[in-house]
């Protein structure tokens, strides 16, 4: 791996400002990590023809072992297409089918496994270890993004896993035998305390923006899909938001472009 940086190609589609803002915490920890970081901001108004013909100079250029493609896009345009063009080596967002079968077979040191998830897991296997063997988790939520390759990587870690979601009778019930319990609904506060086990591991990836009108007119705050404050006095561990899983998803982005950089040198990549 002598004298090789890491490159990492962000490519961001339109005015979305959550979407810049994550997308400049992305290139600004890819360079604080030394990568060769490069970003791609295009116009609302950018064409599926165009987007594709980015990716491909990006599949190519040799400098570069990772590509992610900030979602969601403008509405014109459809994503998945474009996701699946991206090489399965340098999807370091994890969302190639290639990527998620191999997570679904088992085959974890083969793909690049989705960032949030892998950030989420960071969080459960150093409070439960390695093995989850006789625990139970729940994931409420069923995305591609999140819900399915969490599930995948805690079925994995021995884990005994229920995926519960919109349609899910006695949703309350289901959580409340969690020792894990991992929300990514998009519901701001719906898990209240009297859903979660005394001493469980709640983790909360939601995040929702409500209103704050005691900060004033206006103004708005950030929030999981937990409600914190009373979840947090039954949880043995709970992660808040913002600070929780957001910084670790980013920290695994890196980890990601690392591991495809070194399996481009064909070296064996570390662990993370």
């Amino acid at each position: 791996m002598a004298n090789i940086a890491p490159g990492l190609a962000v490519v961001i589609v339109g005015n979305d400002p959550a979407s810049h803002a994550y997308v400049s915490s992305k290139s600004k920890m890819a360079k604080e990590c030394g990568f060769t970081s490069v970003q791609h901001t295009l116009p609302e108004e950018t064409t599926q023809e165009e987007l594709a013909a980015l990716v491909q100079t990006l599949n190519v250029d040799e400098t570069l072992h990772g590509i992610l493609v900030q979602l969601p896009l403008p509405k014109h345009l459809n994503s998945e297409p474009i996701i699946q063009s991206i090489l399965p080596g340098k999807d370091v967002d994890g969302l190639h089918v290639v990527n998620a079968g191999k997570l679904a077979t088992g085959d974890l040191d083969g793909g690049l496994v989705s960032c949030t998830p892998a950030g989420a897991m960071i969080f459960v296997k150093r409070t439960h270890g390695e093995d989850l063997s006789g625990l139970n988790a729940v994931v409420i939520g069923r995305s591609n993004l999140f819900g399915k390759p969490m599930a995948q990587l805690l079925l994995n870690a021995n884990a005994t896993v229920t995926i519960a979601h919109s349609r899910t009778k006695n949703l309350a019930e289901v959580c409340r035998n969690a020792d894990i319990l991992v929300a990514a609904v998009g519901r701001p506060e719906m898990v209240k305390a009297d859903w979660v086990k005394l001493g469980a591991t709640v983790i909360d990836v939601g995040i929702n923006r409500i209103a704050a009108p005691e900060r004033g007119e206006g103004k708005t705050r950030l929030v999981g899909d937990v409600a914190f404050d009373e979840a947090a006095k039954v949880a043995g561990v709970i992660t808040p938001v913002p600070g929780g899983v957001g910084p670790m998803t980013i920290a695994m982005l890196m980890a990601n472009t690392v591991i495809a950089a070194y399996r481009k040198a064909n070296c064996p990549p570390p662990k993370f």
